[in-house]
């Protein structure tokens, strides 16, 4: 069946494969990006071409998100799904970013994401019917030295996105994580560094340890063609396929070998969480509530 769907960070990396994967299946697609007359204007134009609405928005901005949730409403005719894919990631050692550094992310990755969710879940709860599906990360789960912010911001956002999962639950509003691994995408292109220049000035020789680290993991990720992006753009169109009440709650997308390690943590969680409700009277707000199940 085919759903309204928007997606936000979709001029690049995971976002555009998903919005071209999502077309292909023939859903509507209300693809969202900052300055599409700008440098996103190519990205733009090559998405409108293969049959995506295209939108303005800058998530780190409550009226360009609200302006760009109405454009995609009334374009797209409603909205059934949301994809929370725009991220930012970084690379530095942890005390080397300022709080601005710091926040520069969170706004991408954590109140972006709350912005989006606000200005589409009332429509949602009213038709009681939606997917809300965030684009996380297995540093979402454990951390890796040197993106410390970034683990930060993804593991904020596995949690803002389990309160969602059962605050909605009741209006039939589903809830769902992906959670890639690594992958070459464009994404690498544009990490956050540190801008503490004299700090990092003060750790010598280890200051070049980010560099040396990431230029590894990248001959690891050309070593390993399994590892493909579309993978991901896969993954969430399997979940947007997949009938209300039916879909994992997380979904893991990883062929290096660190996903296999955090399924089992993921699973251990699961039942915990079950077994925490159950004991509080609430085990039932860990169950979708939707129309087509009623």
């Amino acid at each position: 069946m085919s759903k309204k769907i928007l997606i936000t960070g979709a001029g690049s990396g995971f976002g555009k494969l998903i919005t071209q994967t999502l077309l292909k299946k023939g859903h509507t697609v209300i693809a969202s990006m900052r300055n599409i007359d700008g440098r996103n204007k190519a990205a733009a134009t090559e998405l409108k071409l293969n049959g995506a609405h295209i939108v303005e928005m800058d998530v780190t901005n409550d009226s360009s998100v609200e302006r760009g949730v109405e454009a995609a409403r009334n374009q797209a005719g409603g909205l059934d799904v949301v994809v929370n894919n725009a991220g930012v990631g970084v690379l530095g050692i942890q005390e080397t970013f300022t709080p601005d550094d710091w926040k520069r992310v969170f706004e991408v990755n954590v109140f972006g994401v709350q912005r989006v969710n606000r200005a589409v879940l009332s429509l949602m709860r009213k038709n009681e019917d939606g997917l809300l599906l965030h684009i996380s990360s297995l540093l979402g789960r454990m951390t890796i030295p040197f993106y410390g912010p970034y683990n930060a911001s993804k593991w904020a956002l596995e949690a803002l996105a389990e309160n969602y999962r059962v605050e909605t639950s009741c209006f039939g509003v589903d809830v769902c994580i992906v959670e890639p691994g690594g992958y070459a995408t464009s994404f690498m292109d544009h990490l956050v560094k540190p801008s503490d220049a004299a700090r990092i000035a003060s750790f010598g020789d280890f200051a070049q340890m980010p560099q040396r680290s990431f230029e590894a993991f990248e001959k690891v990720l050309a070593a390993t063609p399994a590892q493909d992006p579309q993978n991901v753009a896969n993954a969430v169109a399997k979940l947007v396929d997949t009938p209300a009440g039916k879909r994992p709650f997380r979904t893991v997308v990883d062929a290096l070998g660190m996903g296999a390690a955090i399924e089992p943590y993921n699973s251990q969680l699961a039942a915990v969480t079950a077994q925490v409700y159950k004991a509080f009277g609430m085990g039932d707000a860990l169950t979708l509530k939707a129309k087509a199940l009623r």
